[in-house]
């Protein structure tokens, strides 16, 4: 059959079946007139956002009694940064959330600043009982007044708070800070762990340009045991907000130590951005012989990502600030400002001789599907717009696509392939492969009309060489963001976007040659704020 033909004929297909399956979303309004809470132009409909203003880092994440507590850099007061608070909200299913009251409020000593939460299921610090043990927040207090009048080494100090009602409600630890200043100006963060092996507590804490590690035998009492990143990694910013665990390897039955380190500015994307080290942990000292920086993601949009303490089944689920330094506070706001990234499980893999740290979205996203179509077998030539022109529910999707790369090698495969989002404003945004540099890409330069900042328009590339016969590609598409996983989780990109109006148009296109389109599915995601309606 005629090439050109079978996909008209597809289009026309893919367009009767998505009007079908959305028949229930024909709401024929913009994302602008629609002023109704959650319902805001821009705001996410699967990501977490706070009921209003300011979000930027996800803190104190810990597991406890069947939920999820998820806390967060918060201003209560305007869309914008400003005296740090912890906003908090609880999950049972780590996609739809409930706001709770604000759970740290800034004091005499600082404003409340990044960190981490705990159960003390040992009652060690003798904060709880042995019936009733206590969680445990560890943040930094920022003192404003010390850093106005350039008492640098005075302005950080790491403190506790803790809670015997499941946390619901949080008590500052009288005697804080339980860690002053050793002379550092940036030093923050705090991410606590148990070390089963030796028994004791274990910090690990952003000291300008280096982790530095603290042990504990009881949350209060600090001692300094040694620190990493001297000349490894990139350097090009500060050193923010680590965490440090185990993973065991695929496939084998090797376990490594993974210390992650979020840096600002100096992401591959620019700005803000993850990178990670895989090595060996004893309890006090953390070595690693990786000679590479690695990235967790690409794009510019995740900073700040940190794991939940205490998950069930030994998952390492991973949540991120879904925004970047360079124009956070620049870009549109109204009720509310910054998101998280979608929760994604952890990996570890062995890439031939070097371990890469996966990412893949949680199990639970199923939880949001709704209807679902699928298609396959379809060659794609040049940039016909094979899915056609189709109206996307308010509600974002979950796109999957399978390639057939077995023969790239081969005279008329493309040099170019992926898929563009589009709208009738002009703006689109792409996501594709480098047949002949070899390197996934995600470009955003035409993706709205909104005077951001001049760095955000911008083409992230993934150098990467694909060695498979089949590559799949898995997108969430959501109001303002759009998230790309592929080689499983070893390459992810995330970018916010911010179209003039929602992106009604795909295209999957194959510049200068053929491609097979194996596989393609398309599914509606329904909104967590659902209830909030």
């Amino acid at each position: 059959m005629n090439t050109k033909k079978l996909s008209q004929q597809f289009s026309y297909l893919f367009l009767l079946i998505m009007v079908l399956a959305f028949s229930s979303c024909r709401e024929n309004k913009s994302m602008a007139d629609d002023n109704a809470p959650f319902q805001e132009k821009y705001r996410p409909q699967v990501h977490f956002t706070p009921p209003a203003h300011w979000m930027n880092d996800p803190n104190g994440m810990v597991y406890h009694n069947g939920e999820y507590h998820l806390f967060y850099q918060h201003y209560p007061e305007k869309s914008v940064w400003g005296p740090m608070h912890w906003g908090h909200a609880i999950s049972t299913d780590l996609v739809h959330w409930e706001h709770m009251p604000i759970a740290l409020y800034p004091d005499s000593l600082g404003y409340i600043f990044s960190g981490s939460a705990v159960v003390d299921s040992k009652n060690t610090s003798g904060l709880g009982t042995e019936d009733n043990p206590p969680l445990i927040a560890f943040f930094t207090y920022h003192d404003m007044e010390a850093e106005r009048q350039e008492r640098f080494v005075e302005i950080e100090t790491q403190a506790i708070a803790f809670s015997l009602d499941d946390g619901r409600t949080w008590t500052k630890y009288e005697h804080n800070p339980v860690l002053n200043n050793p002379g550092i100006r940036d030093f923050r963060d705090p991410k606590v762990m148990w070390h089963e092996e030796t028994q004791q507590w274990v910090m690990s804490i952003a000291s300008g340009q280096v982790i530095q590690f603290y042990t504990s035998p009881n949350c209060i009492d600090w001692k300094y045991a040694s620190e990493y990143g001297e000349g490894v990694g990139s350097h090009d910013g500060v050193w923010e907000c680590p965490d440090l665990f185990p993973l065991q390897v695929a496939g084998s039955g090797e376990t490594k130590w993974v210390l992650i380190v979020n840096i600002n500015p100096g992401g591959p994307a620019g700005g803000s951005a993850t990178q990670y080290f895989v090595g060996d942990f004893d309890g006090k000292t953390f070595t690693s012989d990786q000679d590479v920086t690695l990235w967790m993601d690409y794009g510019k949009d995740n900073y700040a990502g940190v794991t939940w303490s205490n998950a069930p089944d030994n998952r390492r689920i991973l949540v991120g600030w879904m925004n970047n330094w360079q124009y956070a506070g620049e870009k549109p706001a109204q009720v509310w400002s910054g998101a998280a990234t979608f929760p994604r499980d952890l990996g570890l893999v062995d890439a031939g001789g070097r371990y890469l740290l996966t990412s893949k979205p949680v199990k639970e996203i199923e939880n949001l599907y709704g209807k679902s179509e699928s298609i396959k077998n379809i060659e794609i030539e040049n940039s016909e717009p094979v899915f056609g022109k189709i109206s996307f529910p308010k509600a974002p999707v979950e796109i999957s696509l399978t390639f057939d790369v077995k023969d790239n090698t081969r005279m008329d495969f493309p040099g170019k392939y992926g898929i563009t989002f589009k709208n009738s404003f002009g703006e689109y945004y792409t996501i594709g492969y480098d047949n002949v540099d070899k390197y996934f890409y995600a470009d955003r330069t035409n993706s709205t009309s909104e005077d951001i900042s001049e760095n955000f328009p911008s083409i992230h590339l993934v150098p990467f060489i694909l060695n498979s016969e089949t590559t799949t590609w898995r997108i969430i598409v959501d109001a303002s963001s759009v998230e790309f996983f592929t080689s499983d989780g070893k390459v992810v990109i995330t970018n916010v976007v911010y179209p003039s109006e929602i992106f009604d148009q795909i295209e999957v296109f194959a510049e200068n040659g053929k491609i097979n389109l194996t596989e393609a599915h398309i599914t509606e995601l329904k909104s967590i704020w659902k209830t909030n309606k």
